[in-house]
Order: structure tokens, then sequence, then C-alpha cells
């Protein structure tokens, strides 16, 4: 029914992770392919494509819907249905920044510095289009050139600054250089061919899609605490769990006491089991989750 493009490069292995653990497992005859098959009624097609293609192919309709970054969504300008966000990036769960940086040295210390300058700023990145949208409502004046990678290594001798996307900043600053200001917040979305999603049918599909994707994303974060506590210890073991959810409480037979269980943050987890024993608590598991759909 929908035919799929999924991001080479940087984000394919992390979004190939998550099809896996959203029950969605792309096979490919080898890890070179550009051709895949998922084992679901709801996709007739996948495709593997770099991310800058990627929403104009499903702007133009070749796709149906497609996986990339709000940075290239925006950097093509094209029109497509954007469904929701899926908050991973290639190493972390964190989005990544389109920043306008410039050498540790540079006088520079704003975007209004920048468009005080008296002369026309040579800018080297691989985002022409919204480099240029941005700087024009900054009045800073700019020659913007295409850059096919190793921007950072370009100033200052071919450009004065750069655009360039950064997880952390770590690359910028052991390049000598220093973020001056961020010009888009970008996250990885699923994107939909504005036709496509006016169908019913393959919106709903879409839809479906989505939710085994979020549901997958929410779990990496949480477990399922599950433990036992006297029934005089009840209100002191519910009182140590995080308010984010009622746990579910259950008498044991035998009027033995209550057993409990609640999705936390795993984050919380090192500090949560050794209060809850403190508090009372027995027979304390920890399971990992697969999928959590609200």
């Amino acid at each position: 029914m929908l035919r799929l493009v999924l991001p080479k490069g940087s984000l394919e292995r992390a979004t190939l992770e998550l099809f896996a653990a959203a029950d969605l497992t792309v096979t490919r005859s080898s890890e070179v392919d550009y051709r895949g098959r998922i084992d679901d009624p709801r996709v007739a097609e996948v495709r593997i494509l770099r991310p800058q293609e990627i929403p104009v192919y499903v702007g133009d309709g070749l796709f149906d819907i497609g996986i990339t970054g709000r940075d290239w969504i925006d950097e093509r300008g094209v029109e497509v249905e954007s469904l929701g966000v899926l908050n991973y990036s290639k190493s972390t769960a964190n989005p990544i920044r389109v920043v306008l940086a410039v050498a540790e040295s540079s006088p520079y210390g704003s975007l209004a510095d920048l468009a005080a300058h008296t002369g026309t700023l040579r800018v080297s990145t691989e985002y022409p289009q919204l480099t240029a949208r941005a700087l024009s409502a900054a009045g800073v004046k700019a020659e913007i050139s295409l850059s096919y990678g190793a921007t950072e290594a370009k100033v200052p001798e071919i450009a004065d600054c750069v655009v360039e996307i950064t997880e952390t900043g770590r690359a910028l600053r052991a390049a000598g250089l220093r973020i001056l200001d961020t010009i888009l917040v970008s996250r990885t979305e699923l994107i939909a061919n504005p036709e496509a999603a006016a169908d019913p049918k393959k919106r709903h599909a879409m839809h479906q899609l989505l939710t085994l994707l979020q549901g997958a994303l929410e779990a990496r974060e949480k477990v399922l605490v599950k433990l036992n506590v006297p029934a005089d210890r009840l209100d002191a073991v519910v009182g140590v769990l995080p308010a984010l959810h009622l746990p579910t409480v259950s008498e044991l037979s035998g009027h033995g006491g209550y057993a409990v269980e609640t999705v936390v943050a795993k984050s919380e987890i090192n500090t949560l089991i050794p209060a809850l024993k403190d508090h009372g608590a027995t027979d304390i598991l920890e399971l990992a989750l697969s999928k959590i759909v609200h």
C-alpha cells in the first residue's frame, strides 16, 4: 500500500534499528542494497536514499511517506505533510542544531555584529537556501557557497563563517570554531505526500506505522517495575514511586499484601529500586519494554 523511503548515511543505522524495535524490520540482500522490504501488508515498497533528497521525492509523489530531518525539509522548500516527530538522531535522542559558527578568534559575537559588517561575508554551508533566508532576515549581507563536506575546515581562508549541523558542538570546537547563533533545531520527522495523506486508507496506515515507531522510541526511556509489598507498607512504597502515572495495585491471594506495578523512567531506576526496598518492597523486578502506546 505505502511506498516508503528511509534515510541513507548517518541516520541509516539508527533508523533501521528503530524499525526493527517497532516490529517493522527492513530486510535487504546486503548492507549496500538501496531496496528493502518490510513483511507488513501496509508497506508495499522500501527504498533507502539520501535524506537530502527525501523531501523532494515525497513531495513529488514518488513515495507516499519518508523519514528525514526538519533541516532538509526546510532546505528543500517542498510541500510535504509532517505526520509527527521521531525523537532520535544518528547517535542520541537529542535533536541536531543548524548553527552559524565563526573562528574562535573572530571579533563577531552575534548576528547583529554580522549585520553591521560593511562588506560581504563569505559563508560556506550544505544548506544554502536555509542559510540565505536566515541571514537575509537578520540583515546580513553574504555570499553563500555550497559546501560538499568538511565545511568546518574552510574558516578562515575560504569562508568567514559556516552554517553547519551539530549535536554537541564538539566537532566545531575541535576545529577552532565558536557557535554564534542557532538557525534551526531539527528533529527527525515522518513526512507524507499531501495527496497520499488525503487518501483515508493510506492515512490510516501511515498513522498506524507512526504509532509503532513512537511507541518503540518511548519504550527506550522507560522500564516496568513490579514488586510485592505488605499491606502496612503499601502507602509508604506507593509514595516513593514517581507521580507520572498511577501504579496498578492488586491484592495478593490469601491477603498476603499487594502486588504493585508501574512504568518509570530508566534514568531513575538506579535510585528507585533501593528506595523501594528501604520502604518495605520485596520481590522487585525491573523489566524492559518494547513499546508504550498511549
